[in-house]
């Protein structure tokens, strides 16, 4: 009897130490309290990351109740987690939900962030947006892209340095670079001694030089004046200018007209162009009148009506033959 009494003692004994240790477990565990009512949210998100059921739920760095399951969403393409919040913790609606990680390599868990405290409080069974938590990998893929990039420009600021160094920083080059600078500073010094010659010429005639500067001046006045003039000549002439003008128009029109009807052949001088009789008689009256002008200029006007004829002698009588038919 005494040893089925201590049997009976020894496995009361464990059942309630395993109770206890049970209790404790699930009381130190991230799971909710045997002792705390709960209401529950549905939080949905692209992405979970390495989030678990039974991770932490956190409002301001306080745990108020644990991730109950994960499960995708009815259309695939999100994940639906199921929160399990401590009846006592309010939550307002305006609260953002992140999943954050404890740590660089530490477990995920849901944090959740008050702003306004203004909207209405959440209920059992309110769903909610969570945003994606920090991808690592993606980081890292990005950094890879990004280094690999990198790495490329490199190379190609290197092929580019190289050019320049064989193209252009070679050794002609540089020499041709060296005479050009020899040459530039030759011809600065050039300059300089062309500008200090021409100080020296303005300062050795600057009175000419200014008398000149008030020559031009003065023929610029001038100019301006005989300038206005013509304004107020136009001005007041006008009229009889445009009635010269009109006048001069009048006159080349008759003169074109003369000059068509003597290509035509009309009037005298047409009739003189045109007929080669009239043009051969019109030329030897001309010749005449040349003859004329200059026997007028050698003998004079009495010489020519006055010339003395020589007389005939007796032989040009005898032979003559009017004599002989006598």
């Amino acid at each position: 009897m005494e040893s089925k009494r201590l049997e009976t003692k020894v496995g009361v004994f464990v059942f309630i130490g395993l109770a206890l240790l049970a209790v404790l477990l699930i009381q130190f565990s991230k799971g909710t309290s045997l002792f705390h009512g709960t209401y529950q949210l549905r939080l949905h998100a692209v992405n979970v990351g390495g989030l678990k059921p039974r991770a932490g739920v956190l409002l301001a760095g306080v745990q108020v109740g644990s991730v109950s399951d994960i499960m995708l969403a009815a259309d695939g393409k999100s994940v639906t987690i199921l929160l399990k919040i401590y009846k006592e913790n309010k939550i307002y609606h305006d609260a953002r939900f992140v999943i954050e990680q404890s740590g660089f390599l530490g477990d995920q868990y849901v944090s959740i962030i008050p702003t306004e405290n203004q909207d209405r409080l959440l209920v059992n069974g309110d769903e909610v947006a969570c945003q994606e938590p920090f991808n690592l990998q993606e980081v890292a893929r990005s950094a890879s892209g990004f280094i690999q990039r990198i790495d490329e420009t490199a190379k190609k600021l290197d092929a580019a340095v190289s050019d320049l160094h064989r193209y252009v920083l070679n050794e002609q080059t540089l020499t041709n670079l060296s005479i050009a600078l020899v040459n530039m500073r030759t011809f600065t010094e050039r300059a300089m001694n062309t500008v200090g010659d021409i100080d020296s010429l303005i300062a050795t005639n600057g009175s000419r030089v200014g008398f000149a500067v008030s020559n031009v001046v003065i023929f610029s006045q001038q100019l301006t004046q005989l300038v206005s003039s013509a304004h107020i000549l136009l001005a007041t002439n006008g009229v009889a200018i445009s009635a010269a003008v009109s006048n001069i128009e009048s006159s080349t029109e008759i003169l074109k007209k003369l000059m068509d009807d003597v290509q035509s052949g009309k009037g005298l001088a047409g009739s003189i162009l045109q007929n080669e009789q009239l043009a051969a008689n019109v030329q030897n009256i001309a010749y005449n009148l040349s003859v004329t002008t200059s026997n007028l200029n050698r003998s004079g006007l009495w010489g020519i009506l006055w010339a003395h004829k020589p007389p005939a002698t007796n032989a040009t009588a005898v032979t003559s033959p009017h004599n002989s038919t006598r």
